[in-house]
């Protein structure tokens, strides 16, 4: 234990004064037991001092109060700070949530506060962006953010992630086609267009192709779900039956109503 200061001491020395003179009283709210300390309060700090000039009340409004300063306009609130790298899509994460900033940083790293309620993007300690905290999985795109011509990343159009898929196979085309048109900008889609299309590095292309194939039957947009088909090797698994064709109701083991009486 570290040595008190004497501020601390003097606390120690009130609290146990105040506890004293209350000790044989009983309180039914809490109400009654400020009331009470703040009384005794107001007068430990107009009783004189002993080996000094004046009382509490008096040293404080001489020393003390001419030396504080105002309170916060705001109260305290935790912010994180961490660092971001701009996507592609000129968008960073945030716990799942994407938040767009001006274009031209694609490639750069930011520095990201997030409190409760915001969302706010410094590069060089200047503010870039700000963006209402959201705190579900999804999008925030400010329009004055979207790129004229995508000075930076302007090789990527979703023609050439088209063409590209379309060379690995047409389940592959389909998928990719679905993310770019399932979003409100194209750019959005880039990075998991391109994440899908650069699996082709770890698998051959059919088996590619296959799991989109069974993406798309089955409604999987996430890339991840697409990576789950692969690494649990479904996509080597032979087609299934469609439950829903008919059987043929006329054969001779085939016995209706008429049979049974």
């Amino acid at each position: 234990m570290g040595c008190k200061s004497k501020a601390e001491v003097g606390v120690q020395i009130v609290e146990r004064w105040i506890l004293a003179r209350l000790r044989r009283h009983s309180f039914f709210s809490l109400a009654e037991v400020n009331q009470c300390i703040r009384a005794l309060l107001d007068d430990l700090n107009q009783k004189p001092f002993k080996q000094l000039p004046g009382n509490r009340l008096q040293a404080f409004e001489q020393l003390d109060k001419p030396a504080l300063k105002p309170l916060p306009a705001n109260p305290y609130r935790y912010v994180e700070i961490k660092p971001v790298k701009v996507n592609i899509d000129y968008h960073v994460q945030h716990q799942q949530h994407h938040y767009s900033v001006p274009h031209q940083y694609v490639g750069e790293s930011l520095e990201l506060h997030a409190s409760d309620t915001l969302v706010t993007l410094y590069f060089q300690q200047r503010q870039v962006a700000s963006h209402p905290r959201k705190h579900r999985p999804g999008t925030t795109t400010e329009a004055t953010h979207m790129p004229k011509r995508h000075q930076k990343h302007q090789q990527w159009t979703p023609g050439r992630l088209k063409n590209w898929a379309k060379d690995v196979g047409p389940a592959v085309l389909t998928w990719v086609d679905t993310q770019l048109t399932s979003k409100a900008h194209p750019e959005q889609a880039y990075r998991v267009c391109l994440g899908l299309l650069n699996l082709n590095r770890d698998y051959p292309i059919e088996r590619l192709n296959a799991a989109c194939n069974i993406a798309n039957h089955e409604g999987l947009l996430r890339l991840k779900q697409v990576k789950s088909i692969l690494q649990s090797n479904r996509d080597k698994l032979p087609e299934q039956l469609d439950l829903q064709v008919e059987l043929p109701q006329n054969h001779e083991n085939i016995r209706g109503p008429q049979n049974f009486h």
